[in-house]
């Protein structure tokens, strides 16, 4: 199990696909635009296995979320849902599985990069039945 130093304060640089993702789930409008294109600066502080996670938005608003790989946390979404979830190390990536979606973070050419994918969502109907 790779164990990768993230420890730093990263600015953020650029992102992909974000109004297409916020939507899927399901961020209220006022969230979504305060994300867009702002210059929120995250700060990882690590000691072994030990995680403090920290958002910082402009205007003095931060998310933080504290957790061990491998133990379930009290975590919070950036638009301030709170729920448990247990963070993993896998290759070298944490890994989390948050309400709506899946989050992975590494370090690559040392920036942090976080890829957040929606969990897919299927529904089915009762099927009618035939009657002859």
């Amino acid at each position: 199990q790779g164990n990768m130093a993230f420890a730093g304060k990263y600015e953020f640089e650029g992102d992909e696909n974000y109004d297409d993702f916020v939507n899927k789930i399901g961020l209220p409008s006022d969230k979504i635009e305060m994300g867009r294109n702002c210059k929120i600066v995250t700060e990882v502080v690590q000691n072994g296995n030990d995680f403090t996670w920290t958002q910082h938005f402009p205007g003095g608003r931060t998310t933080t979320n504290t957790f061990t790989i491998g133990k379930e946390a009290d975590m919070e979404t950036m638009g301030g849902k709170k729920f448990k979830a247990t963070v993993k190390m896998e290759d070298g990536k944490i890994v989390a599985d948050f309400p709506n979606y899946h989050h992975t973070a590494e370090i690559c050419g040392g920036k942090l990069v976080e890829v957040s994918s929606q969990i897919s969502r299927l529904v089915y109907k009762e099927k009618t039945k035939k009657t002859n």
